[in-house]
């Protein structure tokens, strides 16, 4: 079974400061991020998720092979290639493919009801 690293729901929103307020009425804190650049992270115990305005047109799973839930580098991770090749060695269609031969990359599938899915390896 393939470890997917950290995982945190990512979420499109309309006014990322409000968003960003309400979040933290519920107990999560600022943890990563460029408010500038209209996304930010929040983090409540284990539990991250990502606010993002204006960058993508749904809320989507996303996961980061090669970090744990603080985003520290792990030791040991499938890499983002050999997660895509297993993947669609048993039929999963990806929609948009990993293009590089190492280092960072990212791919895109979708659940079998159209969830967006994004795998995202930052190293």
């Amino acid at each position: 079974m393939s470890s997917l690293g950290a995982f945190s729901l990512s979420l499109s929103v309309k006014d990322i400061n409000k968003s960003i307020e309400f979040y933290q009425k519920l107990g999560f804190e600022i943890f990563a991020g460029e408010l500038e650049q209209n996304w930010i992270i929040l983090k409540n115990g284990e539990t991250l998720i990502g606010l993002f305005q204006g960058m993508f047109e749904q809320n989507m799973l996303t996961f980061n092979p090669g970090w744990d839930q603080s985003a520290k580098h792990l030791d040991e991770f499938e890499d983002i290639r050999d997660l895509q090749s297993s993947l669609q060695s048993q039929g999963v269609e990806i929609d948009s493919e990993v293009s590089s031969a190492e280092g960072p990359a990212s791919f895109m599938l979708k659940d079998p009801d159209g969830n967006p899915i994004l795998i995202d390896q930052h190293r």
